[in-house]
């Protein structure tokens, strides 16, 4: 009786059904752990019960009536409308206006085949604005009309195409891929273990040419190959036949459909040869089929996990749980919260090896701080009270006290998840035209396959059969579909890597063909801050001797030209003079004054030392620089020339896209004569200053007016309006700047060369595009036609089709790989240096 009774599958707790044996999916509900059926009860039973709805399960009077035919949409499913549950998986944010929008998860996605069956049924639910699905992180991400649409239909019309869907959570997704990963693998092995069984009945077979093996002894080789090929039949190759079967109901030809039927067309004429002891055999043929497609199709799934891991440690960065100190500064002791609930003016205390849990600004202590998820810099940088520290960069060293300033969900790593799923939430052209190709191929595949079978019957009934399953099985129509989203996966991943958000999809293609780069100067070609750019000696002293006077003088003070004289000695290694400066005396706007030993010098402007020179000041050479003058009572010592820093990267990313016969253009608003300074610096042909926002918008559109292809780089906030019209755009992002960007592309390490870097990766993406197209193509062209002339045997054909996917997949992987960067010194840095050997 016991047996009996432990043989009795367990119902799931959510819905009724049978639970699968070995299944993993559990719920603690009411302090119980509860078996759950599927992903999708799981996730629906989590929600009820992170929405303090329990109750359901204690008060309903029977399981949810999923299995109900009648009803329209399952109880389950409508428990996702309730406007509590929506605000958790949607969250207020992604509320605008009368839409709505969430992201998804979906189980059982295996190629771009799936995307376009999930899209193209949705497209057809009633107030849906927006879809996409994106084959690299298998998350759909939809925005509704709120009057006309609900979760529940969403969810359902995903469940009809034969997908599991459910509200994403990062945990519940990472262990569902997972799952979905052990699965397939457990699917390869069944279906290698099987071929190689297969083989070693079917090679005498083939080695018995001259009838030396006898008819009995046929008849059980083939009947053993038969019972070893059910396993791959009917276990390996369920993803195939569950993938076709989906795209028939919705009256749509995806990729499963014609591997499917390849599959199902040898298998059924093997069986009635074997049967009828008459005909040819091709067990060994589908087995190898499927464990090939399979090992395909497993490379293109770890290939979309590698190409989304950016984006999954970017999205694993921000920790669960934070230690609050409420008390503080009084109380120490700290309570553990979830760090979704902390507020503004929260203290926390985040040891080292711990993640900010939100935006916010150190109290107490200092650190090296670790933002190489959020920049892509891979050296800590030092950070003391006062410093602002971004949400999900790490502490390195010590313990520090962080008052946050924004919630976990508005953090600046929050901002950088939504705008990488944005990137993804569109399709560029290649791969809209790809999709709508690799559509009509499937049903012009299976219409030519018909006719050849039609043709081989009438010329050799007795190779028709074998002929047109390896017309179907040779075809690629994964390696046409899979060739563009693979690249821009990979190269997508790659530049995240680097420091480059790539926010809109078009970025690498448009950029592939720009001719005109424009660039404004305050902020993006410069720092923003001022720098030590020449000391012109005009005195006795030595230009190291009147810099050490000069840092020595400003070594305490915060001036920003000040911090450009000690970042100059620092950089050159002039350390301040040994004898500190005494009676220190500033004078606002004009500059200080001291003593260094029993001798006064001056520092500050030529009006003020000249009051100390007795003597009128030299005239500056270049009205685009800042002089700065050091003077004592025996005469002039120096001037420090200094202006806006150019950025270190900036000469050289202008030489590079020179050499790439790209055309340099600078707008600036500032004063022409600085604009010429440095467009002269860094080799610019074309440079205009006093430009206004509306003038440079207008001179981006004349441009493009004469065909031209325009890439704006700007600071992301004050070139708004051009950054928006430029056919490509990049802003240099940080901080708060983050929301505010109207840039395609955002450059989040700071570097100027990551648009080079975004360049080199929209060249070489743009190629193994091509050539993934090409491949793809060509052996189409080549394949199918010698499979239908009888060239090609099954096996042989299954052979040809999963190397075609995998050479598209392995192609594109070689995008991830980042070059190594070579450091080279500042300019000014060189200059000075130069100047005081």
């Amino acid at each position: 009786m016991a047996a009996t009774m432990s043989s009795v599958a367990e119902p799931c707790f959510h819905c009724g059904l049978p639970v699968p044996s070995g299944s993993h999916w559990r719920v603690t509900i009411a302090g119980m752990p509860r078996a759950m059926c599927c992903p999708g009860c799981e996730a629906v039973a989590q929600t009820i019960v992170d929405s303090g709805l329990t109750d359901y399960y204690t008060t309903r009077e029977g399981y949810s009536t999923t299995a109900d035919k009648d009803a329209l949409i399952p109880e389950e499913l409508r428990l996702y409308d309730a406007p509590e549950v929506l605000e958790q998986f949607s969250g207020s944010a992604s509320a605008q206006g009368d839409s709505c929008e969430a992201v998804f998860s979906v189980d059982g996605i295996r190629c771009a085949a799936c995307v376009w069956l999930i899209e193209r049924r949705l497209a057809h639910v009633r107030g849906i604005e927006n879809i996409n699905l994106n084959v690299a992180t298998e998350r759909l991400h939809v925005r509704w009309q709120k009057d006309s649409c609900k979760p529940s239909d969403i969810l359902r019309a995903v469940r009809e195409v034969g997908y599991a869907a459910y509200p994403y959570d990062a945990i519940r997704h990472g262990e569902q891929l997972q799952r979905a990963g052990k699965k397939m693998f457990r699917q390869i092995f069944i279906a290698g273990l099987s071929m190689m069984q297969v083989m070693m009945y079917a090679v005498p077979v083939y080695l018995a040419t001259d009838g030396t093996m006898d008819t009995d002894m046929e008849a059980l080789m083939r009947w053993a190959s038969l019972l070893l090929t059910l396993p791959a039949v009917f276990y390996s190759a369920l993803p195939f036949f569950k993938g076709a079967w989906a795209n028939l109901k919705a009256r749509a030809l995806g990729m499963d459909v014609p591997v499917a039927l390849g599959i199902a067309a040898a298998f059924i004429g093997s069986v009635a040869s074997t049967i009828s002891g008459k005909g040819d055999v091709y067990f060994d043929s589908v087995t190898m089929f499927i464990f090939l497609l399979l090992c395909s199709r497993y490379l293109e799934l770890m290939a979309r996990r590698k190409a989304a891991s950016a984006l999954e440690k970017l999205q694993h960065a921000l920790p669960a749980s934070a230690a609050r100190m409420a008390g503080f500064p009084s109380d120490r002791t700290t309570e553990v919260v979830a760090a979704s609930q902390l507020a503004e003016g929260d203290m926390v205390l985040v040891k080292p090896g711990e993640a900010i849990p939100a935006d916010g600004m150190i109290v107490e202590g200092s650190s090296a701080i670790d933002f190489s998820l959020l920049t892509g810099e891979s050296h800590p940088q030092p950070k003391s009270v006062g410093d602002l520290l971004p949400g999900g960069a790490v502490n390195a060293t010590q313990a520090i006290v962080v008052q946050v300033s924004k919630s976990a969900r508005e953090s600046t790593l929050s901002m950088l998840v939504k705008l990488i799923e944005r990137a993804g939430q569109a399709k560029p052209q290649l791969a809209l035209w790809a999709d709508k190709v690799a559509g009509w191929f499937v049903a012009a595949l299976l219409l030519f396959a018909l006719v050849v079978f039609g043709v081989w019957q009438w010329i050799d009934p007795s190779r028709a059969w074998p002929i047109a399953v390896a017309v179907l099985v040779v075809s690629c129509p994964c390696a046409l579909s899979l060739a563009t989203p693979s690249a821009l996966a990979a190269a997508t991943d790659r530049l995240v890597r680097q420091g480059v958000l790539v926010v809109q999809p078009h970025v690498l293609e448009t950029l592939y063909r720009t001719t005109h780069i424009i660039f404004d100067k305050t902020g993006t070609l410069t720092t923003g801050k001022p720098a030590l750019r020449h000391i012109a000696p005009l005195g006795g002293e030595s230009i190291e001797h009147c810099l050490q006077l000069a840092a020595a003088l400003e070594a305490s003070s915060a001036h920003p030209l000040a911090l450009a004289i000690l970042e100059a000695a620092r950089a050159t290694g002039v350390a301040p003079d040994g004898s500190s400066a005494s009676d220190l005396h500033y004078t606002a706007g004009q500059g200080l004054e001291g003593f260094m030993g029993s001798m006064r010098y001056r520092l500050g402007s030529a009006a003020f030392v000249a009051q100390l020179t007795n003597s009128p000041a030299p005239l500056a050479s270049d009205d685009s620089l800042t002089p700065v003058y050091l003077g004592c009572p025996h005469g002039w010592l120096a001037r420090f020339d200094l202006a806006d820093a150019v950025r270190s990267d900036a000469k050289q990313v202008v030489d590079h896209f020179k050499s790439a016969g790209k055309q340099i253009i600078l707008l600036s608003g500032d004063q022409q004569a600085v604009t010429q300074r440095v467009a002269r610096e860094l080799g610019i042909p074309l440079a205009y200053g006093e430009f206004l926002p509306d003038q440079k918008l207008e001179f981006v559109q004349r441009l493009q007016a004469e065909r031209a292809v325009v890439a704006m780089v700007g600071d992301g906030i004050n070139d708004a309006a051009v950054l928006r019209v430029a056919d490509v755009s990049f802003a240099m992002g940080s901080g708060a700047a983050l929301a505010q960007t109207h840039a395609d592309t955002v450059l989040l390490s700071g570097r100027l060369s990551a648009i080079w870097d975004a360049n080199t990766a929209a060249t070489k993406t743009m190629s193994v595009i091509k050539q993934n197209l090409a491949w793809a193509s060509v052996y189409n062209l080549i394949a199918i036609p010698a499979a239908a002339l009888g060239l090609l045997n099954p096996w042989l054909s299954g052979i040809g089709m999963s190397l075609s996917s995998a050479i598209v997949v392995i192609n594109a992987l070689r995008l991830r790989r980042v070059p190594r960067a070579v450091s080279k010194p500042h300019a000014a840095v060189a200059h000075l240096n130069n100047q005081t050997a």
